[in-house]
């Protein structure tokens, strides 16, 4: 099997085949959400991009269709069962062959650009939205998959972090954003926060727009843009501010 890109659109042996969301859930009622409106609904009403939902508990295998249980060891929340999750999951994957598979956790690595622009360039992504105090430790080593975090907190499940990865992903999608320019100007391309944003009116309570932006010389705009993308990221993500400095030094 050959694949590669165009674009943001994989090419298997010869054919097109579209950047696919496939998700597993307990909840597919809350899909697409906010992912039908504005850019993302559009694209994804002109056919740019692909949204597909497995409910969980279709593979359950009792009358009650369970899907969690209690946790070996003790404990007060329930766990996902391992044979619904593996079965939903292998559901969720064949709509989206090739794609990794994504489990949304807190113990997950730090979700951030860099990932976000590999999994748009790829054929999609498959992810499993946890729910209770989480997911069958077994299943996730047996499929492989790749645990990711949106930052340093708990959500109630993994539906409203999965609609943020997809947001982040669709938007590099070919032909959705209407101005490509400002992807590379945004934060985080360049390892720096964005710059402040300003518009008409001029003057407003009090405040007024810095002068360099409306001096009309360009190079200088350049200059203050980049000087306070600096000093943003310094002050506010040291983290991102060491690892920006560190690469900085090395091309020097």
């Amino acid at each position: 099997m050959v694949t590669r890109t165009e674009g943001r659109i994989a090419v298997t042996n010869g054919e097109a085949q579209v950047w696919t969301a496939s998700v597993a859930t307990l909840f597919p009622e809350m899909f697409p959400g906010p992912l039908g409106h504005s850019l993302a609904g559009k694209a994804l009403a002109e056919g740019r991009w692909r949204l597909t939902t497995v409910n969980i508990r279709d593979f359950a295998r009792d009358r009650h269709r369970t899907v969690d249980d209690a946790p070996f060891g003790g404990g007060a929340s329930l766990v996902m069962k391992p044979d619904v999750v593996d079965a939903a999951v292998a559901e969720a994957g064949s709509r989206c062959p090739g794609a990794p598979v994504i489990y949304l956790s807190p113990r997950g690595r730090l979700l951030d650009q860099a990932r976000v622009k590999q999994l748009a360039a790829g054929p999609g992504v498959v992810i499993l939205c946890g729910r209770y105090e989480g997911v069958d430790e077994r299943v996730i080593a047996a499929r492989g998959m790749e645990e990711l975090s949106l930052g340093d907190f708990v959500l109630s499940g993994g539906e409203p972090a999965a609609l943020v990865l997809i947001d982040a992903c669709v938007r590099l999608l070919s032909g959705v954003m209407g101005n490509t320019e400002s992807l590379a100007e945004e934060s985080f391309e360049e390892g720096l926060l964005e710059y402040p944003l300003y518009t008409r009116p001029q003057e407003w309570a009090g405040r007024a727009v810095p002068e360099v932006l409306v001096s009309g010389h360009h190079e200088k705009v350049r200059a203050w843009r980049r000087e306070q993308m600096e000093q943003i990221t310094r002050a506010r993500r040291p983290d991102l501010w060491d690892r920006y400095a560190a690469r900085k030094a090395e091309k020097a």
